[in-house]
């Protein structure tokens, strides 16, 4: 037998290297094209799959440091069975990246063996479908290895998701199938990690069955005792199974305060894994302080908030860590928070842990794009030719209430339709399409693709894979098990057709499955986008005939499952492990969080919500698609693409933050200040920022600018008219020609920037700069003798393909072209872009007339925080101009930068001859800004009105 090992003498493992050295052994061994194929790629997935390193936000107060020391002396057997258990399955450098950010994760908790008591409280951040569960189960290995022995799993809020959890942990921990003791029989079936090394011994008090949570009459047997195994504990976060979990822990408890009564163990170490940390375990009831801003301690927090709390009360030397991807409900905890029963709340105060993502993983910077940004830590991205537009499950109307003949999206108050936006009769609505129980065109477009998909997927990998298809169309149990049903219906009828044929119908099925086939997935594959990935590389489709021949196969076994709260149905991928699982689910809340759809190809997905972490968390089809992401589909509406694309720029942005505040030596809590002011603030429920609907903001070093729009000709001419109104008054620019790009305007009183402010009316869904929130921090800063003076620029381009445009009094200006957004988004009631700030832009006020020594020092900072980026993507030469971030870090706390840019409205196809005028507003950092506090007097993205104080 032959055997094949890549490896490279200080050089780069590349795609060149492997192919070459594949050949050398390949002359020993031959076989065919279509293995070599698949051989390189398999080997190429292994060795050129990188993770950048994670970043560490810490605080070490009372921390004493103690893994390097311990590594040498401790038996890490659970976590070498574990490692040797990934290394069988992922590419080493992902191996690499558990191990390393295990060790972090791990070296910021106390020493289990540390005398006395101790508490420490983190947060780990990765990504949806990223991983998350491989790196919390290496974090127990390795916690249960140094002396941590009781460790309990806050898995989610639904039994199957709990079971999913406990069936992983079951595989890279305990190493048997955690299942009810019958009979007294005490044999384990090994699995995973057991049948590499069955030694290591943990006990679990809950088991893999769907009703496997903790119950205290099966937990009798088991004892809490410092020298004996770790203790796994797998559960719900229910306040029902939290309570009991508490009062059996407490039982046994060897210690009780004299002030208080508590009961709490003194010698066993606690660890508590929170996952999805955002949900549930965050306090959302209104606090009450005192005069010194600390939380009130007779305060009762919510159940959930206070159980997790209790049962970390209860041990003197306990650690928690949650992991979530959407971690901004988690950061905006109220870090004083202490009360006399609970302790202190959950804020991450100890650290906070950015995991980056593998550079095989598709997340939604990469499905949906990013448009590039100003500061230097995001770059342009290209998105994915993925997404299928849904226009056919609502109406517009016309001025009678008529239907138009041209269908589509309008807003949220759409009644009507298969699956409108707002449903009038929740539980007992039946999905109409054209007065039959049908299923809309675009849904059957879906599920053909599903088909598709699953075959090219056969074909290619072969058989044995689940396939998954995601319908999330509305949360209510009864609507959804009426949408299964007309799926199923459609489904057995392609079944039918396709087994029996079509006889004189026109077209076939397989007709139908040709000019999809032809028009999108041929298309698609050999888009450039993908031939630029590089883990799509070469991969190519197989021919037609070869599909064709597979239909049957595939259609035949695809079956139609409901998840949700009342339904029997589960995606059993484990007991069709063999042959694997083609389902198409259908749910709700269950397939929001946490729960894996193994192979998922197609998404089709209506349910809206305007919270980041909730958008995000329902965002199933982010993950790992290497040898598939070209026959991936997300079918949705243009105004959820829309909201997921800012989601993606706004995470990134905080993530780019994240790492800004590691090379400065930021704190957690200098994070959370920085999350809790950030532009677009409703980044999680109201309730869940624990100050109901007034929220704090601050524009303190960052850059506010406007992207979207009206698109009423006459919006946009009263806009237009009210800045030239206003340049004419500030007199004669400095440069009266803008061949530097600009009119530029130097030395403006605040007064006169805030006239403008007040006369220019932005639309109600421009959040990052309403100009009543611009006006109120302006005017709030003022006070402080800051943004006294400021200047301005209206920027023109100055290339020949540009549009030109006569402002009177001022001079031509080259009109700035920028493309609606989506891309699909024709003339509508707003005019959506991507981004309106040209980085190089941000600087001309401080290299107009030659670089001042604050662009020289921003230089200087820019290139610092480039040699410290470890990223290994990151821009291979140094940079040759500021960032932004570093622009407005040293930009005088005095002076505000004012941008304005004439878009050209015929390039946005937009019925007026007047430009659209956009503006940014660059902020300078400060150390004394004020925050200013807002009421939203409806749900923030409906809202036109704010009271201030």
């Amino acid at each position: 037998m032959c055997q094949l090992k890549v490896k490279s003498a200080g050089q780069d493992i590349t795609r060149d290297l492997i192919t070459e050295q594949t050949d050398q052994v390949l002359s020993i061994c031959p076989m065919s094209t279509n293995e070599r194929k698949k051989l390189i790629k398999e080997l190429e997935e292994r060795f050129t799959v990188w993770t950048d390193p994670a970043r560490v936000l810490s605080n070490d107060d009372k921390h004493v440091g103690w893994l390097p020391q311990k590594k040498g002396t401790t038996n890490w057997r659970f976590w070498d069975r574990y490692e040797s258990h990934l290394s069988a399955k992922l590419p080493p450098a992902a191996v690499d990246s558990v191990e390393r950010v295990t060790d972090q994760i791990l070296s910021n908790l106390e020493d289990p063996a540390r005398e006395g008591p101790w508490d420490r409280r983190g947060l780990v951040m990765g990504h949806v479908q990223s991983g998350k569960t491989a790196n919390y189960t290496g974090l127990i290995c390795k916690a249960a290895d140094a002396g941590y022995k009781v460790i309990i799993v806050l898995a989610g809020m639904h039994n199957n998701l709990r079971s999913q959890t406990q069936i992983r942990l079951d595989e890279g921990f305990l190493g048997y199938k955690a299942t009810p003791n019958k009979d007294g029989n005490s044999a384990k079936e090994l699995t995973g990690v057991g049948n590499i090394d069955p030694s290591p011994i943990a006990d679990s008090v809950t088991n893999r069955n769907n009703n496997g949570d903790f119950r205290s009459q099966i937990a009798q047997q088991f004892g809490i005792h410092p020298g004996g195994h770790p203790l796994l504990f797998v559960v719900k976060k229910n306040a029902s199974v939290l309570r009991n979990l508490l009062s059996w822990i407490r039982g046994s408890a060897d210690m009780t305060d004299p002030e208080t009564g508590r009961k709490f163990h003194t010698e066993v170490p606690l660890l508590v894994i929170d996952d999805e940390a955002d949900q549930a375990s965050v306090d959302t009831k209104e606090i009450s302080r005192d005069e010194d801003g600390d939380l009130d301690p007779d305060h009762n927090p919510a159940r959930i908030n206070s159980l997790v709390r209790q049962l970390l009360y209860s041990f003197a030397k306990s650690a928690y860590v949650g992991y979530t991807a959407t971690p901004f409900a988690n950061i905006y905890i109220f870090e004083k928070g202490k009360t006399n029963d609970e302790g202190v709340d959950l804020f991450p105060g100890s650290f906070i842990i950015n995991i980056p993502a593998p550079s095989n993983y598709l997340g939604a910077s990469r499905v949906f794009g990013i448009a590039g940004d100003a500061d230097s830590g995001l770059g342009h991205v290209n998105p994915l030719p993925i997404k299928r537009t849904i226009d056919d499950y609502a109406h517009k109307r016309d001025k009678n209430g008529d239907v138009d003949d041209e269908k589509g999206i309008i807003d949220d108050r759409e009644t009507e339709g298969w699956m409108p936006p707002r449903l009038l009769n929740r539980t007992v609505h039946i999905p109409m399409y054209e007065g039959k129980r049908i299923i809309p065109p675009s849904l059957y477009c879906a599920v053909l693709s599903f088909i598709l998909s699953t075959t090219v997927r056969k074909l290619r990998e072969g058989s044995g894979l689940h396939n998954s298809m995601l319908i999330h169309v509305v949360r209510f149990t009864l609507v959804q098990q009426e949408v299964a049903t007309q799926v199923e219906s459609a489904l057995n009828q392609i079944k039918s057709r396709i087994q029996n044929g079509d006889g004189a119908r026109m077209p076939t099925i397989v007709d139908e499955l040709r000019a999809l086939w032809e028009t999108d997935y041929v298309e698609t594959s050999q888009s450039a986008v993908f031939k630029e990935e590089p883990f799509h590389g070469d991969l190519e489709l197989p021919a037609w005939d070869e599909v064709e021949s597979e239909l049957w196969n595939v259609v035949s076994s695809i079956v139609v499952r409901t998840i949700n709260g009342s339904a029997a149905d589960a995606l059993d991928y484990e007991e069709h492990s063999e042959n694997g699982l083609n389902v198409i689910a259908i749910g709700g809340d269950k397939l929001s969080r946490g729960l894996t759809l193994e192979g998922l190809t197609i998404s089709y997905f209506l349910r809206a919500s305007k919270m980041y972490d909730t958008l995000m968390q329902m965002g199933r089809w982010f993950g790992y698609r290497s040898n598939y992401a070209d026959v991936c589909r997300l079918f949705t509406s243009e105004g959820l693409v829309e909201w997921f694309a800012h989601i993606a720029v706004a995470t990134e942005e905080l993530r780019s933050e994240f790492d800004y505040m590691v090379n400065v030596g930021g704190t957690p809590r200098d994070y959370g200040l920085k999350v809790r002011s950030h532009p677009l603030l409703l980044v999680t429920s109201n309730v869940k920022m624990r100050s109901g609907v007034n929220l704090d903001i601050s524009y303190a070093g960052s850059i506010s600018e406007t992207i979207t729009y009206h698109a009423d000709a006459m919006m946009i001419q009263r806009n237009y008219l009210a800045v030239k109104t206003w340049l004419l008054e500030l007199g004669s620019s400095e440069d009266g020609s803008g061949v530097k790009g600009g009119y530029f305007w130097k030395g403006i009183e605040a007064s006169k920037l805030l006239e403008l402010l007040n006369n220019f009316q932005t639309h109600h869904e421009a959040h990052r700069a309403k100009t009543e929130l611009l006006t109120a921090y302006i005017k709030m800063q003022l006070k402080q003798d800051e943004l006294t003076d400021w200047d301005v620029i209206l920027v023109s381009n100055n290339k020949a393909a540009s549009r030109p445009h006569v402002m009177d009094g001022i001079g031509k200006v080259g009109l700035i072209q920028r493309s609606q957004f989506p891309e699909s988004r024709g003339n509508e009631k707003k005019y959506s872009i991507r981004r309106l700030l040209s980085p190089t832009d941000e600087a001309k006020d401080l290299s107009w007339d030659g670089e001042s020594p604050e662009y020289k020092r921003a230089l200087e900072i820019t290139k610092s925080n480039w040699k410290q980026d470890q990223r290994k993507n990151k821009p291979r030469n140094e940079p040759k101009r500021p960032g932004g971030r570093e622009i407005r870090s040293v930009r005088h706390k005095s002076k505000g930068f004012l941008i304005l840019y004439p878009l050209d409205s015929h390039h946005a196809k937009l019925d007026t001859n007047d430009p659209v005028m956009g503006l940014a507003i660059s902020f300078p950092q400060s150390d004394t800004a004020k925050a200013i506090t807002y009421t939203v007097t409806q749900t923030y993205y409906n809202a036109d009105e704010f009271d201030f104080s």
